[in-house]
């Protein structure tokens, strides 16, 4: 039986590169954890940063972001409000442009490749930077798995957003949640193998007579806390349609 995962799936990264700097919102919940990881991009003795996902408009939040300043350019992993929320304050204050590209750029001193990543979100990217580490949203997470919400979230694409992701091999994940991992190739391969498990078990509970996605939910997300089933029901719709395309 396939469990509800609360732990790293990968081991802790022990020390961030040194052009990278962590500012954490204070929105820890369910859904965030610890809170949404702001990350400050900059290469040693540049002048100016790239901000990877500004966060919520908390003003505390976006003084810290400042603090480390000035910043050259703004990016965002996926459109979720908790990555994206004080993206338009920040660009008021700092001026600073909000970039969408494909490819690779040269920003606060480093080579920031953008690869689409598609399937928490339709519009998830990831940035390697340097080749040294890969910023991926929430497409991985720093504990635990995360949410594949239908509609717009699609498990085909996840599982062959994993498949680009263990391509990178062992690079440390900076995640949008939760500690920075040490391999991504790891993660990658835990969470498409809990995937396809999961899979399974939505398969066997829907052979057994379930119908709707609650009633899968109260079968195979039985171990998850119930002010998680929401989300768990919006995954099993993403995994049915999956299913219903892959039988």
């Amino acid at each position: 039986m396939v469990g509800h995962v609360t732990a790293p799936a990968a081991v802790l990264l022990d020390t961030l590169p040194t052009w990278a700097t962590l500012v954490r919102a204070a929105n820890p919940g369910p859904m965030t954890l610890d809170g949404t990881n702001t990350w400050l991009l900059r290469a040693p003795g540049t002048p100016r940063s790239v901000v990877v996902d500004p966060g919520p408009q908390l003003e505390e939040h976006l003084a810290a972001i400042i603090e480390n300043g000035p910043i050259e350019a703004i990016l965002v992993t996926h459109g979720h409000e908790d990555h994206t929320q004080a993206v338009p304050r920040l660009a008021e204050i700092t001026g600073a442009p909000v970039l969408d590209f494909d490819g690779e750029e040269t920003l606060g001193g480093l080579t920031v490749r953008a690869i689409d990543t598609p399937g928490h979100t339709r519009d998830s990217v990831s940035y390697v930077i340097n080749d040294e580490a890969v910023l991926v949203g929430d497409t991985i997470l720093g504990r635990g798995t995360t949410v594949v919400a239908f509609p717009d979230g699609d498990l085909a694409a996840y599982l062959s957003s994993m498949e680009t992701l263990i391509g990178l091999g062992p690079m440390p994940v900076l995640p949008g949640h939760g500690p920075a991992l040490a391999d991504c190739a790891a993660a990658a391969t835990y969470y498409r193998e809990h995937r396809r498990a999961r899979l399974e078990q939505v398969r066997a509970a829907v052979a057994g007579g379930a119908v709707e996605a609650m009633d899968v939910v109260r079968i195979v997300y039985a171990d998850v806390d119930e002010v998680l089933w929401p989300a768990a029901a919006l995954t099993v719709e993403a995994q049915l349609a999956y299913l219903r395309d892959h039988p």
